[in-house]
């Protein structure tokens, strides 16, 4: 795959990134450790350079999956690869617990260390804004490690821009991440203001939690804390009933190009000028071979023109 550069991190990476919060096994299916170890793999044979990741993707095993399977690819396989991890949320009896207090995110780095099996992490993500602890403690806590060198880069998910800027003012923030999909543009103004900055723009949710991939085509009861259920809105009405007819729309244009409708979410996104890279999860190898070949041709501005008119009109 081609590379970009991730903002100011000088960062070379993929126009897709691989997540693995579905890897990590809480909130959403059930699979075996080996599909999910295959699955990271595909992700890194396929070329993908960028695995996101958490301590809060259930209780570090996302990582602990990450870390045994670069181990098993062998030698060099690290060098290869870019590891973003998050602090300051932790998933602990089922649920998550968020907290920017100094001592958690300490404590989690070196856990994301062991669980990673590397001696330092490419870019290290407050994973919520804590409206309680002071912005001070949670970013002097990143920028003693990254004196330290156990980190490279410090990076912000969820935060507005009203946030991004106060973390600006107490530390070198270098990246953002926030939801962004044909289906959820809340963040606009954050994402288009932190790529001016130079900031490295990364989205999750590129696919809806899964609902741009067209394999849900009934509305289905899932668990409490299923994702489907619990964050994503996409799965129950009213929002189900209109993304099934932004899948129509994305249909046309699919089959005229002979592609998958998880291509087209996945190229409208990582095609929009202030989005550097774009995290899909996947949790089986042919899911991410599929999705990677998005990565062999572009939406024309005339469709790209289509979709967004849709989106408009339909959501």
């Amino acid at each position: 795959m081609d590379k970009v550069r991730f903002g100011k991190t000088e960062m070379m990476v993929t126009p897709m990134t691989f997540g693995t919060w579905g890897i990590g096994g809480a909130g959403w299916d059930a699979n075996s450790d080996e599909t999910r170890l295959d699955a990271i793999a595909a992700a890194v044979e396929c070329g993908i350079n960028f695995i996101d990741t958490a301590p809060a993707y259930n209780a570090g095993k996302a990582e602990r999956y990450i870390g045994k399977a670069l181990d098993d690819l062998g030698h060099g396989w690290r060098e290869k690869v870019l590891i973003a991890t998050k602090c300051a949320n932790a998933f602990i009896d089922g649920q998550y617990v968020r907290s920017g207090k100094a001592d958690l995110i300490l404590r989690q780095c070196d856990e994301s260390l062991q669980n990673l099996r590397t001696d330092h992490i490419d870019l290290l993500i407050v994973h919520w804004p804590d409206p309680v602890v002071p912005y001070e403690e949670t970013f002097g806590a990143l920028n003693r490690l990254k004196e330290e060198g156990a980190i490279r880069h410090i990076g912000v998910s969820n935060f507005n821009l009203e946030q991004l800027k106060h973390a600006m003012e107490v530390a070198d923030v270098e990246a953002l991440q926030v939801q962004f999909s044909m289906v959820d543009m809340d963040n606009l103004e954050v994402m288009q203001w932190a790529h001016e900055q130079d900031l490295g723009v990364m989205t999750y949710g590129s696919l809806g939690g899964g609902i741009l991939t067209g394999r849900y085509r009934t509305i289905e009861k899932y668990e409490a804390m299923d994702s489907r259920n619990r964050f994503y809105p996409y799965f129950k009405e009213p929002m189900f009933s209109k993304v099934m007819k932004l899948l129509d729309v994305m249909q046309t244009i699919a089959d005229a190009r002979g592609v998958q409708l998880a291509e087209i979410a996945m190229n409208w996104s990582r095609q929009k000028p202030f989005v550097d890279t774009s995290i899909f999860g996947a949790q089986k190898r042919s899911r991410i071979e599929s999705n990677a070949k998005c990565m062999d041709w572009e939406l024309t501005a005339e469709e790209m023109l289509t979709l967004d008119e849709a989106i408009a009109k339909i959501l």
